[in-house]
């Protein structure tokens, strides 16, 4: 063995331990390591120690709060040291011309984060909408995913945007979970792993750090934590199995961070109330001790009622970087934090090797991801660039693949081009584009729900149901009103039930004498499309239920169904599927 290569193999040894990390680029050499760890030491001994705690520090940055919120972001900037800054809502130019600014300012630049589970339209309106990890989790091939979570990697960092604090790997057991349901990939942990697996590679192999959330396990909740402190009441078991399973899973497999959640479980700390956010026992004890994780850790947004309501700003960001946090997100009290944590240093109560190691992981993270250099992002066109006709592409063939058949009894699809079908929309949102999609191919008329009984007996009857699905959090069950009129249509009709919405939906709605039924989880324009040529014929069906719905709908349900073969009939212009 040469000096050299034994002198490299020595220094790694010796500054391993604190500078190690989660997240590191694919391909990367000894020599480029040693590269790395050398600028972050060089680096972290040239911040005086208010720049080092400034470094804990994530503020979240609106441009649509005023003149007066941006000036503050500014200050903080400026005369805190912030480490970083998560962008909301909701002008893309505006954010580009921000961090721009902003980072211009920064001794150190800032990683600049954002929540974008379906893309950057979670915070960004002119942004595409790419689907809801419950879309995803129906998903058989997860490549798919990966290829997804590449376009939101490339729009982030078209952005200025290099940390996506996503996936979700949360299981949802809970159908009535208010906050988490159509962001979860479902309700069985291998699919929310090799989901959750799939989404960081496209983003983290793509520089866009991961962040998997909300550890330990946000599923079985029925508590907003936006709004009050959640209880996780299971036992150790149950949450080795099902709530801890995805995180320990995902451990070693290079995701680089891990946020964690507002939840008080019982089980895992013992003092009443205390939300594992800021509980030693959980963050320490068990992710970074029993886990050996090495990434980010970072809290939730400390703005949260679950916490904003039980500790004062600053006395909040103290407690959570006592418990073991890396990084203090959404803070609203820098200023005082920083003071608790370095009088919690000068009573012994927090080392100062404490803060080495998280300030170096910070360093160390943004030097993989770039940022030992800023190159400023050109807000020029902006707009389309983050919604164009390959965002389209990739979205309706994820929501292709995501389209599951329940059941087919009567072999009612793919439709007959050469056949005359009735199409009756359901519930409260619009279904126009999928009846105009239909159209292109065969004969569909629309009738509303009070002309059913004009429809001629046998005929072969559309029912959608479609629900209001303009945000992720809107409730999915169908109305006593569409159930009766369900049943009353299938009485006479050969129906073809389809879903525009959660799978949930159709808890208690009996489909058992329904011939066909499928679920498109999601209503716009994107699935409606999908959705049209997979009935069409025109793409195979392939979806699986991501969840556990009732005991007759169960998790891993689904049938596939082969496209055929597509010719133009050049007389009646229409599609024919042979």
């Amino acid at each position: 063995m040469s000096r050299i290569y034994l002198s490299i193999i020595i220094f790694l040894t010796i500054f391993s331990s604190s500078l190690s990390a989660q997240y590191i680029p694919g391909n990367i050499t000894v020599a480029e390591e040693k590269k790395a760890m050398e600028w972050v030491n060089v680096t972290y001994n040239s911040l005086t120690q208010d720049e080092k705690l400034g470094q804990l520090f994530i503020v979240a940055l609106y441009n649509n709060k005023g003149e007066e919120h941006i000036n503050g972001v500014r200050n903080l900037v400026i005369n805190e040291k912030l480490g970083g800054l998560i962008l909301m809502q909701d002008d893309a130019e505006k954010h580009i011309n921000l961090v721009n600014e902003f980072q211009s300012r920064s001794k150190i630049p800032m990683m600049i984060g954002m929540d974008a589970e379906w893309g950057l339209y979670q915070r960004i309106a002119a942004a595409h909408k790419f689907p809801w990890a419950m879309t995803l989790g129906a998903i058989q091939d997860k490549k798919l995913i990966t290829e997804m979570a590449a376009q939101i990697a490339s729009d982030a960092k078209r952005m200025g945007v290099n940390w996506d604090f996503a996936p979700v790997v949360d299981v949802n057991t809970n159908p009535n979970n208010p906050i988490i349901g159509n962001r979860s990939f479902g309700s069985e942990v291998q699919n929310v792993v090799l989901s959750a697996e799939a989404y960081a590679k496209g983003l983290q192999d793509n520089n866009v750090l991961a962040a998997i959330k909300h550890f330990p396990g946000h599923g079985d909740t029925n508590t907003d934590s936006h709004l009050d402190l959640p209880v996780v009441s299971h036992n150790l078991q149950r949450l080795n199995d099902v709530e801890l399973a995805p995180f320990k899973a995902l451990m070693d497999r290079g995701i680089g961070g891990v946020m964690v959640a507002h939840l008080f479980v019982p089980a895992l700390e013992k003092e009443k109330g205390v939300p594992a956010s800021v509980s030693h026992s959980i963050i320490t004890g068990i992710l970074k001790e029993k886990y050996g994780y090495k990434g980010l850790i970072i809290t939730d947004a400390l703005n949260m009622g679950a916490v904003a309501k039980k500790y004062k700003p600053g006395e909040l960001d103290a407690l959570a970087f006592k418990a073991g946090n890396d990084i203090m997100l959404f803070s609203e009290g820098v200023k005082e934090g920083k003071r608790r944590i370095q009088a919690a240093i000068d009573k012994d109560e927090i080392t100062q090797n404490r803060v080495e190691e998280s300030v170096k992981k910070i360093l160390l993270t943004k030097y993989y991801l770039g940022l030992n250099k800023y190159e400023p992002r050109n807000p020029a066109n902006i707009n389309n660039d983050l919604n164009n006709n390959k965002h389209t592409q990739i979205v309706q063939n994820m929501y292709a693949n995501a389209i599951t058949l329940l059941k087919d009894e009567k072999k009612l699809l793919p439709l007959d081009c050469n056949a005359t079908y009735y199409y009756v929309a359901l519930e409260e949102a619009p279904f126009q584009t999928v009846v105009d999609q239909l159209n292109l191919y065969t004969t569909v008329i629309v009738k509303k729900p009070s002309e059913t009984s004009t429809i001629p007996a046998n005929s072969k009857v559309i029912i959608g149901l479609h629900k209001d699905n303009s945000t992720a959090y809107k409730p999915y069950k169908i109305s006593a009103e569409s159930k009766k009129l369900l049943s009353e249509i299938n009485k006479n009709h050969q129906v073809i039930l389809s879903v525009f919405g959660s799978a949930y939906s159709l808890q208690d709605v009996d489909i058992s004498k329904v011939p066909t039924v499928l679920v498109a989880y999601e209503n716009n324009d994107d699935s409606m499309k999908a959705t049209a040529k997979a009935v069409m014929g025109k793409t195979k069906v392939s979806g699986r239920l991501p969840v556990l719905v009732n005991q007759n709908l169960t998790a891993g349900m689904g049938i596939d169904l082969p496209a055929k073969t597509v010719k133009t009939h050049s007389a009646n212009k229409k599609t024919v599927i042979e």
